[in-house]
């Protein structure tokens, strides 16, 4: 079996997130020899999480390695590669490695595949598995080129198991290539406490559509309800939000908006393929892009006052023919009982 390298930016605390972990996973399930290789400003923790997974574990710390920047990124994750000699190299597909590790393939003589949602063994090699044409197709493809980078979608697989101590790590620490810095980060911008709506481990996924913003029974639009209902949803359920691409592109044609949906809370089409456990849709006619982007969702509901809606063709375990505006008000009472 060829050798394996993970690669894995630590947290604030050192730590690895649950991306990383998953990632872990994925590579001990292959079999053969893993090592770890981490990048951040402190590594001891998360060291002693892959140390505790049977690991041998590579590390590039320091302050320069602290904040995402593709510069020192590239640098730290070449430099872990060839220490390692792995032929295969996984890494969640985080922001910060999406953007750093194409570069590190082409200056490693290699190849790179994003967007893996699977890796296991298919006749003693690799084989990978992702999705095509707006998550319609699903494909299975080798690579005989390496190293081969493997960037693994979060939510796609369960966490490595450890135990609830971490095991004492030795590590190899490393110098990466002095990296030209051109970029300063300067800080952080991030939503208030309480204003961010898309939450990757939340148990359920709200969806809201167009008809949030359209004209309701008594002729009117109730955009400024709508969003008082759908936000109180959210922090009393601590649901995740997603939005079908109908919603998300009225701005762009000078109609009602919510003012909280972006293109980042599209699902479907060249949006996000969610992994919450549940799903409910609101106001969505259930067209055959937006159900496609819930492939992974376990179990769908959906609110609409249309029988006929798509949803009601098979592709929502069960559909509520309501009004969402009284359905998420009574909701919401019930939340605040």
């Amino acid at each position: 079996m060829e050798s394996i390298l993970v690669l894995a930016h630590t947290e604030e605390d050192g730590s690895l997130a649950r991306p990383a972990l998953e990632a872990l996973a994925a590579a001990r399930a292959l079999g053969g020899s893993v090592s770890v290789g981490l990048v951040g400003g402190k590594v001891q923790p998360a060291a002693g999480q892959a140390a505790a997974a049977g690991a041998r574990v590579l590390a590039v710390q320091g302050e320069a390695y602290t904040q995402p920047r593709y510069a020192t990124d590239a640098a730290a994750a070449e430099a872990l590669a060839r220490a390692s000699d792995a032929q295969l190299i996984l890494a969640p597909s985080t922001s910060r490695w999406a953007r750093a590790l194409a570069g590190v393939a082409c200056r490693l003589g290699g190849r790179i595949d994003t967007h893996v949602t699977q890796i296991s063994m298919q006749n003693g090699v690799p084989a990978v598995t992702r999705w095509f044409y707006r998550q319609r197709m699903e494909g299975v493809l080798t690579r005989s080129e390496r190293p081969w980078i493997v960037l693994l979608e979060s939510g796609a697989g369960d966490p490595a198991s450890l135990p609830a101590e971490p095991a004492g790590a030795g590590i190899q620490f490393l110098d990466a290539p002095a990296a030209e810095t051109r970029t300063a980060v300067q800080g952080i911008e991030a939503p208030k406490a309480g204003q961010e709506t898309i939450r990757p481990d939340a148990k359920l996924l709200f969806v809201a559509g167009a008809g949030w913003t359209k004209k309701q029974a008594d002729g009117a639009v109730h955009s400024t309800e709508a969003e008082q209902l759908i936000l109180g949803f959210l922090g009393g359920s601590g649901a995740s939000l997603g939005g079908s691409k109908s919603l998300v592109d009225l701005s762009g044609e000078g109609q009602a908006v919510l003012p909280f949906m972006t293109h980042l809370n599209q699902i479907g089409q060249t949006g996000a393929t969610p992994r919450h456990p549940k799903g409910l849709s609101t106001c969505c006619h259930g067209e055959e892009p937006h159900v496609v982007g819930w492939r992974f969702v376990t179990e769908r509901r959906a609110v609409n006052l249309d029988p006929n809606c798509g949803w009601a063709r098979g592709k929502a375990d069960v559909v509520y023919v309501a009004d969402a505006f009284e359905v998420m008000r009574r909701v919401n009472r019930l939340l605040a009982g």
